[in-house]
């Protein structure tokens, strides 16, 4: 089983979370853009050992503290998808126009594809890469536990912005519908910003990506 602490930082209130495998108390953590001794205190606090350290995108709300905390540690950077690189270069620039903290750029320990997987403690995550937010934006999905880390692709009641440089609407839209929906009703999951939902509640009621707003487009 996973204990999940959910951890928002910086001043978009992003959802870094504190993800601990029970069995093995091996710990990683998602997203951490900032808030680094707020969030060293939760992982003393967890008694978990942090072995690596995963990103979905490359937004500064969701990585820029990922590098500083990964030399701390001596951990992995595991994601997101190369096609983010150039998110992550920009950092500094990012970080001094939002009058946020900043530590430079950096290169994930390794690069992800829709197919690979990681894993914390005993549990395997399957990695699937959904761009539109972001051209490397990935979701991370524990298929046993029924949980997926979607970063920035949905939220509950609504959906990743696409006017950041090479967003694409259309493309967030089909990672939704065509690689997350699939995935069953009763997925939970934790987003970038506010509360978890299902991804049968959006389907449901998602003003962006409800079923019944595709029904004769058959997206």
């Amino acid at each position: 089983m996973l204990n999940i602490t959910v951890l928002p930082v910086t001043a978009f209130k992003q959802n870094c979370t504190l993800v601990v495998c029970d069995q093995t108390k091996q710990a990683a953590l998602t997203d951490p853009g900032g808030d680094i001794e707020y969030i060293k205190q939760h992982l003393t606090a967890s008694g978990a050992t942090l072995t690596k350290i995963l990103l979905t995108h490359g937004h500064l709300d969701h990585c820029a503290a990922a590098r500083v905390i990964a030399d701390a540690y001596n951990v992995p950077i595991e994601g997101p998808h190369i096609a983010d690189d150039f998110w992550i270069q920009q950092l500094p620039s990012h970080s001094e126009h939002y009058d946020m903290p900043h530590w430079g750029t950096f290169s994930p320990n390794r690069w992800l594809n829709s197919g690979d997987t990681v894993q914390i403690g005993n549990t395997v995550l399957e990695v699937i890469h959904c761009p539109g937010h972001t051209p490397g934006h990935v979701v991370f999905f524990a298929k046993e536990q029924r949980i997926a880390w979607v970063g920035d692709v949905i939220f509950a009641g609504s959906i990743g912005r696409t006017d950041f440089p090479r967003g694409v609407h259309a493309d967030l839209i089909h990672s939704i519908r065509h690689k997350l929906f699939p995935l069953g009703d009763d997925i939970e999951f934790y987003c970038g910003h506010g509360d978890n939902s299902t991804f049968g509640r959006e389907r449901l009621s998602n003003p962006h990506v409800a079923d019944h707003l595709f029904k004769s487009l058959k997206i």
